[in-house]
């Protein structure tokens, strides 16, 4: 069997879509979970993040700081919208022929889950920073508390889960030429019309191998001749 190149052309355009491969490799169950996160974080923000006390105005519970939860549910609509497009594009990524454009997606993939691990962490440090600032008497009855707690929880975790998608982006952007990183198959089979690579040796036969990488065999042709020139003699009595 022979590798197939990771960012060469070959036959990834003709790799079927193997849907147990797709959603049992660690790089989707990752995006899976990126993708539940997000929808945590900003559903959270958005249902419970919110409280009016004694007037219609809507206050963020986060210390009552709109830009805490307005940054919030700006990342985690994001990256929703993010995982569910390299989600997409990994299902595709196989059927993909152009050596270019697999470079290019990889890269993408990079970019964008290194941004995003990088935002997380932000919301991570500024929305713990306004809860902790937060005075009880600023919700009453601890209105919105554990949607608050939740979200932070799951901001933490959201930095995790894109960090590791960003080393997994960046192995596979610098290791291209590995065959099981750009395809859910690791190994393509055999054509099975495979040119006999014939080696000649002393006697006039041939050997004949289907691998054209095979080092012929060490063979030397031996002159009778030269033989019988080299053969000692009997000694004589």
């Amino acid at each position: 069997m022979q590798p197939a190149g990771a960012y060469g052309a070959g036959k990834a355009g003709s790799v079927a879509f193997d849907p147990v491969a797709f959603f049992t490799h660690p790089r989707t169950i990752l995006r899976l979970l990126s993708w539940v996160f997000s929808i945590v974080v900003f559903s959270c923000i958005v249902n419970e993040g919110y409280i009016n006390i004694g007037s219609e105005r809507l206050l963020c519970v986060f210390n009552n700081n709109a830009d805490a939860c307005n940054f919030g549910v700006t990342v985690g609509v994001a990256c929703f919208l993010g995982s569910v497009f390299f989600l997409i594009l990994d299902a595709y990524f196989p059927s993909i022929s152009s050596v270019r454009d697999r470079k290019r997606a990889v890269l993408l993939d990079l970019v964008f889950s290194g941004l995003a691990c990088f935002l997380w962490f932000v919301g991570f440090c500024f929305l713990a920073n306004q809860w902790q600032a937060t005075s009880p008497n600023e919700l009453p009855l601890a209105q919105g508390s554990d949607a608050a707690r939740a979200t932070i929880a799951f901001c933490f975790f959201s930095v995790l889960t894109w960090a590791v998608l960003t080393l997994s982006a960046l192995r596979r952007f610098l290791t291209g030429s590995s065959s099981n990183l750009f395809t859910w198959q690791h190994l393509d089979p055999a054509p099975s019309n495979t040119r006999a690579t014939p080696y000649p040796i002393a006697n006039g036969a041939t050997i004949v191998t289907t691998n054209p990488y095979q080092a012929p065999p060490f063979t030397e042709t031996l002159d009778p001749q030269k033989l019988t020139q080299q053969r000692p003699l009997a000694p004589a009595f």
